[in-house]
C-alpha cells in the first residue's frame, strides 16, 4: 500500500511539473526580452529527406552501457507554411525494426514549440515536449513514467547546419540535477 502512494505521489508530481513546463509562458518565466524571438521558423532547418545514425541505450537509468545502433531514413514535411511539421521515421538494426512520427506545433502566443512523439510500437503519442531555439541549439522538456517512475525528459536540437544536424533525448530522475543520453540521432540530408 505504502508503494502505491509513493508511486501515485510521483506521478502527480511529474505531472504538476509538466504543467508548469507547458503554462509557464503565461506567467511570464519563458521571455526574459521584452521582444520575445519569432520562433515559426525555426525547425525549416529539419524539412526534407534525411539518412539518420541512431543509437538507443538498451537500459536507461539501470547503469547499463549497452547501445543499440539503427540506420534509417527520416522524412520531414512542412504543415501550416512552416508553423507545424510532420516527421516520419523509419530504421532498422539488430534489435530489430523501428518507426516513429513526431509532430512539431508552434504556438504564436507563447513563441514556443511542442513536439510529440508518437512511437508505433506502442500506438500512443507520448506528452508533448516544450521548448524553443536560442543561439542555434533548441531545448526542450516534458516528463513521463519509466518502468513505473516518473523522469523529466530533456530533447537537444544541436550541431544544426545544412546538411546535417543532431537530435538527443536525455532522462533525469532526480528533478534535473543530473541527465542521462538515452538516444542520439545524427542526421544526414539525402542529395
Amino acid at each position: 500500500m505504502k508503494e502505491k502512494s509513493i508511486f501515485s505521489l510521483c506521478i502527480t508530481i511529474a505531472m504538476l511539473m509538466g504543467a508548469i513546463l507547458i503554462f509557464q509562458p503565461y506567467f511570464g518565466f519563458a521571455q526574459q526580452s521584452t521582444t520575445p524571438h519569432n520562433g515559426q521558423h525555426d525547425f525549416d532547418f529539419n524539412f526534407g529527406k534525411w539518412r539518420t545514425h541512431i543509437q538507443s541505450l538498451q537500459h536507461p537509468l539501470s547503469g547499463s552501457t549497452t547501445w543499440a545502433k539503427l540506420e534509417g531514413t527520416v522524412v520531414v514535411r512542412k504543415v501550416w507554411d512552416g508553423r507545424a511539421s510532420l516527421e516520419e521515421i523509419e530504421a532498422d538494426g539488430p534489435a530489430g525494426h523501428f518507426e516513429g512520427t513526431t509532430l512539431f506545433l508552434y504556438n504564436p502566443k507563447s513563441h514556443q514549440w511542442s513536439q510529440t512523439f508518437a512511437n508505433s510500437d506502442a500506438g500512443s503519442l507520448e506528452i508533448p515536449a516544450i521548448g524553443e531555439f536560442k543561439n542555434g541549439r533548441g531545448e526542450f522538456y516534458s516528463q513521463e513514467v519509466y518502468h513505473g517512475r516518473a523522469v523529466l525528459v530533456r530533447g537537444i536540437w544541436s550541431e544544426i547546419k545544412t546538411d546535417t544536424h543532431r537530435f538527443e533525448q536525455a532522462y533525469s530522475n532526480d528533478g534535473g540535477k543530473t541527465w542521462e543520453t538515452n538516444f542520439i540521432a545524427n542526421l544526414e540530408r539525402y542529395k
